[in-house]
Protein backbone atom coordinates (compact mmCIF):
# COMPACT_ATOMS: atom_id res chain seq x y z
CA UNK A 1 0.00 0.00 0.00
CA UNK A 2 1.47 3.35 -1.05
CA UNK A 3 2.71 5.59 1.78
CA UNK A 4 5.10 7.93 -0.08
CA UNK A 5 5.67 11.28 1.74
CA UNK A 6 3.70 13.39 -0.77
CA UNK A 7 1.04 10.79 -1.56
CA UNK A 8 -2.56 12.02 -1.41
CA UNK A 9 -5.81 10.19 -0.80
CA UNK A 10 -9.46 11.12 -0.46
CA UNK A 11 -13.12 10.50 -1.17
CA UNK A 12 -14.89 12.23 -4.05
CA UNK A 13 -18.68 12.09 -4.32
CA UNK A 14 -20.17 12.43 -7.81
CA UNK A 15 -23.53 14.15 -7.42
CA UNK A 16 -26.10 15.43 -9.88
CA UNK A 17 -29.63 15.03 -11.14
CA UNK A 18 -30.72 11.75 -12.71
CA UNK A 19 -29.25 10.73 -16.08
CA UNK A 20 -26.40 13.24 -16.35
CA UNK A 21 -23.79 10.47 -16.74
CA UNK A 22 -22.41 9.93 -13.23
CA UNK A 23 -22.16 6.16 -13.57
CA UNK A 24 -20.65 6.41 -17.05
CA UNK A 25 -18.02 8.78 -15.65
CA UNK A 26 -16.95 6.47 -12.83
CA UNK A 27 -16.78 3.50 -15.23
CA UNK A 28 -14.66 5.55 -17.61
CA UNK A 29 -12.31 6.75 -14.86
CA UNK A 30 -11.72 3.20 -13.65
CA UNK A 31 -11.50 1.70 -17.13
CA UNK A 32 -14.00 -0.99 -16.17
CA UNK A 33 -17.69 -1.31 -15.40
CA UNK A 34 -18.63 -1.11 -11.72
CA UNK A 35 -21.88 0.88 -12.04
CA UNK A 36 -24.81 -0.17 -14.19
CA UNK A 37 -25.95 2.27 -16.84
CA UNK A 38 -29.13 2.90 -18.79
CA UNK A 39 -30.63 5.66 -20.91
CA UNK A 40 -33.48 5.74 -18.39
CA UNK A 41 -33.08 8.04 -15.35
CA UNK A 42 -32.78 6.84 -11.74
CA UNK A 43 -30.93 3.65 -12.62
CA UNK A 44 -28.50 3.95 -9.70
CA UNK A 45 -30.10 3.31 -6.31
CA UNK A 46 -27.11 2.69 -4.05
CA UNK A 47 -23.80 4.30 -3.23
CA UNK A 48 -21.19 2.72 -5.53
CA UNK A 49 -17.50 2.95 -4.54
CA UNK A 50 -14.70 2.92 -7.11
CA UNK A 51 -10.96 3.21 -6.45
CA UNK A 52 -8.47 4.83 -8.84
CA UNK A 53 -4.86 4.47 -7.71
CA UNK A 54 -2.27 6.67 -9.43
CA UNK A 55 1.48 6.96 -8.71
CA UNK A 56 0.93 10.04 -6.53
CA UNK A 57 -2.64 9.63 -5.27
CA UNK A 58 -5.55 7.32 -4.57
CA UNK A 59 -8.91 8.74 -5.60
CA UNK A 60 -11.91 7.02 -4.02
CA UNK A 61 -15.02 7.84 -6.03
CA UNK A 62 -18.56 7.51 -4.75
CA UNK A 63 -21.25 7.28 -7.43
CA UNK A 64 -24.68 8.26 -6.11
CA UNK A 65 -28.35 8.11 -7.12
CA UNK A 66 -29.63 11.14 -8.99
CA UNK A 67 -30.79 13.95 -6.71
CA UNK A 68 -34.35 15.00 -7.44
CA UNK A 69 -37.53 15.99 -5.65
CA UNK A 70 -38.83 12.58 -4.56
CA UNK A 71 -42.39 11.32 -4.38
CA UNK A 72 -42.21 7.60 -3.51
CA UNK A 73 -40.46 6.17 -0.45
CA UNK A 74 -37.88 4.48 -2.71
CA UNK A 75 -37.00 7.81 -4.31
CA UNK A 76 -36.68 9.42 -0.87
CA UNK A 77 -34.24 6.66 0.09
CA UNK A 78 -32.22 7.31 -3.09
CA UNK A 79 -31.97 11.06 -2.47
CA UNK A 80 -31.08 10.54 1.19
CA UNK A 81 -28.34 8.11 0.11
CA UNK A 82 -26.92 10.66 -2.32
CA UNK A 83 -26.91 13.51 0.19
CA UNK A 84 -25.44 11.39 2.99
CA UNK A 85 -22.68 10.23 0.64
CA UNK A 86 -21.96 13.83 -0.37
CA UNK A 87 -21.76 14.94 3.24
CA UNK A 88 -19.12 12.31 4.06
CA UNK A 89 -16.75 13.05 1.13
CA UNK A 90 -13.62 15.22 1.02
CA UNK A 91 -14.51 16.73 -2.35
CA UNK A 92 -17.69 16.98 -4.42
CA UNK A 93 -18.23 16.78 -8.15
CA UNK A 94 -21.47 18.40 -9.25
CA UNK A 95 -22.22 17.05 -12.71
CA UNK A 96 -24.54 18.76 -15.18
CA UNK A 97 -25.50 17.99 -18.79
CA UNK A 98 -24.00 20.43 -21.31
CA UNK A 99 -26.90 19.79 -23.68
CA UNK A 100 -29.54 20.48 -21.02
CA UNK A 101 -27.87 22.55 -18.29
CA UNK A 102 -29.22 23.95 -15.06
CA UNK A 103 -32.60 22.33 -15.04
CA UNK A 104 -34.77 22.40 -11.92
CA UNK A 105 -33.14 19.33 -10.36
CA UNK A 106 -29.65 20.72 -11.09
CA UNK A 107 -30.49 23.80 -9.04
CA UNK A 108 -32.16 21.60 -6.41
CA UNK A 109 -28.91 19.59 -6.14
CA UNK A 110 -26.74 22.71 -6.04
CA UNK A 111 -28.87 24.15 -3.25
CA UNK A 112 -28.23 21.04 -1.14
CA UNK A 113 -24.49 20.92 -1.89
CA UNK A 114 -24.09 24.57 -0.85
CA UNK A 115 -25.03 23.49 2.68
CA UNK A 116 -21.91 21.34 2.92
CA UNK A 117 -18.43 22.63 3.68
CA UNK A 118 -16.50 20.61 1.07
CA UNK A 119 -15.08 22.21 -2.08
CA UNK A 120 -17.13 21.60 -5.23
CA UNK A 121 -15.85 21.03 -8.75
CA UNK A 122 -18.44 21.53 -11.48
CA UNK A 123 -18.19 18.82 -14.13
CA UNK A 124 -19.96 19.75 -17.36
CA UNK A 125 -20.60 16.42 -19.07
CA UNK A 126 -21.69 15.47 -22.60
CA UNK A 127 -19.70 18.25 -24.28
CA UNK A 128 -19.63 16.07 -27.41
CA UNK A 129 -23.35 16.86 -27.84
CA UNK A 130 -22.98 20.67 -28.03
CA UNK A 131 -21.14 23.20 -30.17
CA UNK A 132 -17.87 24.34 -28.63
CA UNK A 133 -18.87 28.01 -28.92
CA UNK A 134 -21.78 27.31 -26.55
CA UNK A 135 -19.48 26.11 -23.75
CA UNK A 136 -17.99 29.48 -22.78
CA UNK A 137 -21.39 31.13 -22.11
CA UNK A 138 -22.38 28.05 -20.08
CA UNK A 139 -19.16 28.25 -18.03
CA UNK A 140 -19.69 31.98 -17.46
CA UNK A 141 -23.27 31.41 -16.34
CA UNK A 142 -22.19 28.60 -14.03
CA UNK A 143 -19.67 30.85 -12.29
CA UNK A 144 -22.48 33.22 -11.31
CA UNK A 145 -24.42 30.43 -9.58
CA UNK A 146 -21.79 29.30 -7.08
CA UNK A 147 -18.16 29.55 -6.08
CA UNK A 148 -17.00 26.37 -7.81
CA UNK A 149 -13.33 25.62 -7.22
CA UNK A 150 -12.97 24.43 -10.81
CA UNK A 151 -15.24 24.06 -13.84
CA UNK A 152 -14.18 21.14 -16.04
CA UNK A 153 -15.90 20.22 -19.34
CA UNK A 154 -15.77 16.49 -20.12
CA UNK A 155 -17.31 13.78 -22.24
CA UNK A 156 -17.54 10.60 -20.19
CA UNK A 157 -18.34 8.52 -23.28
CA UNK A 158 -15.56 9.52 -25.72
CA UNK A 159 -13.69 10.04 -23.26
CA UNK A 160 -12.54 13.64 -23.29
CA UNK A 161 -11.24 15.74 -20.41
CA UNK A 162 -11.09 12.84 -17.92
CA UNK A 163 -7.31 12.94 -17.33
CA UNK A 164 -7.47 16.71 -16.81
CA UNK A 165 -10.29 16.26 -14.31
CA UNK A 166 -8.21 13.78 -12.31
CA UNK A 167 -5.16 16.05 -12.25
CA UNK A 168 -7.27 19.00 -11.11
CA UNK A 169 -8.80 16.83 -8.37
CA UNK A 170 -5.57 15.66 -6.68
CA UNK A 171 -4.61 19.01 -5.05
CA UNK A 172 -7.91 19.01 -3.13
CA UNK A 173 -7.14 15.68 -1.43
CA UNK A 174 -5.43 15.25 1.91
CA UNK A 175 -1.86 14.07 2.22
CA UNK A 176 -1.76 10.53 3.53
CA UNK A 177 -1.41 6.84 2.67
CA UNK A 178 -3.69 4.86 0.35
CA UNK A 179 -6.74 3.42 2.10
CA UNK A 180 -7.22 0.50 -0.30
CA UNK A 181 -4.82 -1.99 -1.93
CA UNK A 182 -3.45 -0.81 -5.29
CA UNK A 183 -5.18 -3.63 -7.21
CA UNK A 184 -8.61 -2.99 -5.64
CA UNK A 185 -11.15 -1.09 -7.76
CA UNK A 186 -14.44 -1.48 -5.83
CA UNK A 187 -15.84 -2.75 -2.54
CA UNK A 188 -18.93 -4.32 -4.07
CA UNK A 189 -19.71 -7.91 -3.19
CA UNK A 190 -20.20 -10.26 -6.13
CA UNK A 191 -23.80 -11.00 -5.08
CA UNK A 192 -24.66 -7.30 -5.13
CA UNK A 193 -22.99 -6.80 -8.50
CA UNK A 194 -24.84 -9.77 -10.02
CA UNK A 195 -28.17 -8.36 -8.82
CA UNK A 196 -27.32 -4.95 -10.27
CA UNK A 197 -26.47 -6.43 -13.67
CA UNK A 198 -29.81 -8.25 -13.76
CA UNK A 199 -31.59 -5.02 -12.84
CA UNK A 200 -29.70 -3.21 -15.62
CA UNK A 201 -31.10 -5.65 -18.17
CA UNK A 202 -34.62 -5.04 -16.85
CA UNK A 203 -34.04 -1.30 -17.35
CA UNK A 204 -32.73 -1.83 -20.86
CA UNK A 205 -35.29 -4.38 -22.07
CA UNK A 206 -38.55 -3.16 -20.48
CA UNK A 207 -40.42 0.13 -20.59
CA UNK A 208 -42.81 2.50 -18.84
CA UNK A 209 -43.13 1.79 -15.10
CA UNK A 210 -41.57 -1.70 -15.15
CA UNK A 211 -37.90 -0.68 -14.52
CA UNK A 212 -38.87 1.61 -11.64
CA UNK A 213 -41.13 -1.01 -10.07
CA UNK A 214 -38.49 -3.75 -10.14
CA UNK A 215 -35.94 -4.95 -7.61
CA UNK A 216 -33.60 -7.92 -7.74
CA UNK A 217 -32.71 -10.00 -4.71
CA UNK A 218 -30.05 -12.73 -4.96
CA UNK A 219 -31.42 -15.45 -2.71
CA UNK A 220 -28.85 -18.17 -3.24
CA UNK A 221 -25.21 -18.30 -4.39
CA UNK A 222 -23.53 -21.70 -4.59
CA UNK A 223 -19.96 -21.76 -5.86
CA UNK A 224 -17.92 -24.77 -7.00
CA UNK A 225 -14.71 -25.04 -9.04
CA UNK A 226 -16.63 -25.48 -12.29
CA UNK A 227 -19.86 -23.56 -11.76
CA UNK A 228 -21.55 -20.76 -9.80
CA UNK A 229 -25.26 -21.35 -9.29
CA UNK A 230 -27.18 -18.13 -8.73
CA UNK A 231 -30.85 -17.95 -7.84
CA UNK A 232 -32.41 -14.50 -8.11
CA UNK A 233 -35.87 -13.11 -7.53
CA UNK A 234 -37.19 -10.21 -9.60
CA UNK A 235 -39.77 -8.35 -7.51
CA UNK A 236 -42.46 -6.19 -9.10
CA UNK A 237 -45.33 -4.12 -7.70
CA UNK A 238 -48.31 -5.44 -9.67
CA UNK A 239 -49.55 -8.75 -11.07
CA UNK A 240 -49.97 -7.09 -14.48
CA UNK A 241 -46.23 -6.35 -14.56
CA UNK A 242 -45.32 -9.98 -13.91
CA UNK A 243 -46.66 -11.15 -17.26
CA UNK A 244 -44.72 -8.45 -19.09
CA UNK A 245 -41.40 -9.39 -17.47
CA UNK A 246 -41.96 -13.10 -18.09
CA UNK A 247 -43.10 -12.40 -21.64
CA UNK A 248 -44.89 -14.59 -24.15
CA UNK A 249 -43.80 -18.20 -23.61
CA UNK A 250 -41.11 -16.88 -21.23
CA UNK A 251 -39.32 -14.91 -23.96
CA UNK A 252 -38.58 -11.75 -21.92
CA UNK A 253 -37.32 -13.46 -18.77
CA UNK A 254 -35.15 -15.67 -20.98
CA UNK A 255 -33.73 -12.57 -22.70
CA UNK A 256 -33.01 -10.88 -19.35
CA UNK A 257 -31.45 -14.04 -17.94
CA UNK A 258 -29.24 -14.78 -20.95
CA UNK A 259 -27.87 -11.23 -21.20
CA UNK A 260 -27.27 -11.13 -17.43
CA UNK A 261 -25.55 -14.52 -17.35
CA UNK A 262 -23.24 -13.65 -20.23
CA UNK A 263 -22.10 -10.42 -18.58
CA UNK A 264 -21.68 -11.98 -15.12
CA UNK A 265 -19.58 -14.75 -16.67
CA UNK A 266 -17.44 -12.17 -18.47
CA UNK A 267 -16.81 -10.19 -15.30
CA UNK A 268 -16.25 -13.12 -12.93
CA UNK A 269 -14.44 -15.35 -15.43
CA UNK A 270 -16.51 -18.29 -14.25
CA UNK A 271 -19.28 -20.46 -15.70
CA UNK A 272 -22.69 -19.34 -14.39
CA UNK A 273 -26.02 -21.08 -13.99
CA UNK A 274 -28.63 -18.38 -13.44
CA UNK A 275 -32.15 -19.16 -12.25
CA UNK A 276 -34.52 -16.17 -12.25
CA UNK A 277 -38.01 -16.13 -10.78
CA UNK A 278 -40.57 -13.30 -10.81
CA UNK A 279 -42.67 -12.41 -7.77
CA UNK A 280 -45.00 -9.56 -6.79
CA UNK A 281 -44.60 -7.46 -3.65
CA UNK A 282 -47.50 -5.06 -3.97
CA UNK A 283 -46.51 -1.37 -3.99
CA UNK A 284 -43.12 -2.12 -2.44
CA UNK A 285 -41.59 1.18 -3.65
CA UNK A 286 -44.03 3.04 -1.38
CA UNK A 287 -43.45 0.93 1.75
CA UNK A 288 -40.38 1.60 3.89
CA UNK A 289 -40.22 -1.91 5.41
CA UNK A 290 -40.49 -3.60 2.00
CA UNK A 291 -37.83 -1.28 0.58
CA UNK A 292 -35.47 -2.44 3.35
CA UNK A 293 -36.29 -6.09 2.59
CA UNK A 294 -35.20 -5.46 -1.00
CA UNK A 295 -31.76 -4.54 0.33
CA UNK A 296 -32.06 -0.75 0.28
CA UNK A 297 -30.90 0.43 3.71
Amino acid sequence: MNSAPNFKCGYITIAGRPNVGKSTLINQILGRKIAIISEKPNTTRNRILGVKTLPDAQLIFLDTPGIHQPSKELNKYMVQTALKTAKEADLLYLMIDAAAPWRENDLFTLDHLKRFSQPVILVINKIDLVNKQDLLPLIDRSRTLSGFKEIIPVSSTLPDGIDHLLQVTIPFLQQGPALFPEDMFTDQAERFWAGELIREKIFNFTHQEIPYSSAVVIEDWEETEKLIRIRGIIYLEKDSQKGIVIGEKGAMIKKIGQASREEIEKILGHKIFLDLRVKVSENWTKNEDRIKRMGYR
